[in-house]
């Protein structure tokens, strides 16, 4: 798929990159390559290093988080989908859901991540560092968030204010936040917009959509970010409106990533070549 043989002079055929690669990538900014295993696996473990030292180096603005917090929460309520408090209560009443779901929170958002990026680096060599690209981005912008909009999670706002929710994991005695229990003082607490369960779940979720090939896989793909979206509501560590973020954040990596190689990452081709490709002769063009 996406690659075309090239007849030199000497009759010889060797693969050249698609018409999108040589068309809308070759002529902008930069044309695919095989990923190197250790390169990938330095970037992502540098990558995630470098955002959780800045994300928990952020100053943790209790006060504005707060006010920030019951400006969402009204302003919710002035959309009418202040649904959050209903659904925290109504889930933890069922004990084995909710420990699920706070178990969930916890292991899903980075067990899927890196499950679908190893599947890209095998599967999809030509696309990988295209939907990487994504990701990484996607990420870069919610670290800009995180330090001009210091928000707490709803968990966290002040009962007197006239909500109370549930810590779900606090209640529970589950590990799913590290922003609860012991765990509390390793992570920023008020970095709750924009939501990266969401903005992550999302980019798997397109992904495997938009390139696996097994129609019940794809429609896994989908329901994935769903589930993620009522996890991170039913536990209490978001609103709506903070998975509004994570899904501009995404628009904001695909953009980048459709800037830089010229085509959407799942338009690229799925292999590259493993050398470069071979010069046409005048003759050939």
């Amino acid at each position: 798929m996406g690659e075309t043989t090239v007849t030199t002079l000497e009759g010889r055929q060797g693969p050249t990159t698609s018409p999108i690669a040589e068309d809308r990538v070759g002529h902008r900014f930069r044309t695919p390559r095989r990923p190197r295993l250790w390169f990938e696996i330095l970037l992502i473990a540098v990558s995630y290093w470098t955002y959780s030292l800045i994300r928990n180096a952020v100053p943790e603005q209790k006060t504005q988080a707060l006010n920030n917090a019951d400006w969402i929460w009204k302003l919710e309520h002035h959309l009418g989908i202040a649904v959050e408090q209903s659904v925290n209560h109504a889930v933890d009443s069922v004990t084995w859901l909710i420990v699920g779901m706070n178990y969930y929170y916890a292991t899903l958002h980075f067990v899927v991540t890196l499950g679908v990026l190893v599947w890209l680096f095998r599967c999809h060599p030509g696309r990988y560092a295209a939907t990487r690209l994504v990701l990484f981005a996607t990420t870069a912008v919610a670290l800009v968030g995180y330090y001009f909009y210091p928000l707490a999670p709803p968990r966290l706002m002040d009962p007197a204010s006239g909500t109370r929710f549930i810590d779900t994991v606090a209640v529970h005695q589950t590990w799913g936040s590290m922003a609860s229990g012991n765990l509390k003082n390793m992570s920023n607490q008020y970095a709750a917009m924009p939501s990266m369960h969401i903005g992550w779940s999302l980019w798997c979720g397109l992904t495997i959509f938009a390139l696996a090939s097994v129609p019940w896989v794809r429609v896994l793909g989908l329901l994935y970010p769903v589930a993620t979206l009522v996890v991170i509501v039913a536990t209490a560590n978001h609103f709506w409106l903070d998975a509004v973020g994570g899904m501009l954040c995404l628009a904001f990596g695909f953009t980048v990533a459709r800037l830089w190689y010229g085509a959407l990452p799942y338009r690229l081709p799925r292999t590259v070549a493993q050398g470069p490709p071979l010069e046409l002769t005048p003759l050939d063009r």
